[in-house]
């Protein structure tokens, strides 16, 4: 849904007075951080994940007692699992894409187009499905005036 003309002044307004106000956090609003730090969290994930396979490793060349060698070898595995999900849930996932952002005004701050990915409509508009959910619409909207 497309913002207004009103509405699309009041929130270049709006940035203009942030970016005043709070030069950082507008920065960070930007994204450029949000990426960074993303970016910092995958690598430091994968140097985690490489310390965890490498005491898996030492675990099993290295001529320990028994119980040192399953100490050494699950503490490997939860230092390489804990680095995985690190870098896993900092990275996007590849079937999400990223919300199309319009520049607006000087500030570099844009407006962000809908939270989910836009997907074609599979039922029509005049299927039963649609009608119905209308219907409901409808009298909720009543019930509520």
């Amino acid at each position: 849904m497309e913002l207004s003309e009103e509405e699309l002044r009041l929130l270049e307004q709006m940035e203009r007075a942030l970016v005043e106000e709070d030069p950082k956090l507008a920065s960070t609003l930007r994204g450029t951080s949000f990426q960074r730090m993303a970016r910092r969290r995958m690598i430091l994930g994968g140097a985690i994940l490489l310390v965890g396979i490498g005491l898996l490793i030492v675990a099993v060349l290295l001529d320990l007692t028994a119980v040192l060698q399953t100490v050494v070898g699950v503490l490997g595995f939860v230092v390489m699992l804990g680095g995985a999900i690190l870098a896993l849930t900092s990275a996007r996932s590849p079937g999400h894409s990223v919300p199309k952002v319009r520049a607006s005004g000087k500030s570099g701050l844009g407006v962000v187009d809908g939270g989910r990915p836009h997907r074609p409509s599979r039922q029509r508009s005049g299927s039963p499905f649609m009608e119905r959910m209308e219907e409901r619409w409808r009298r909720r909207r009543e019930r509520g005036l």
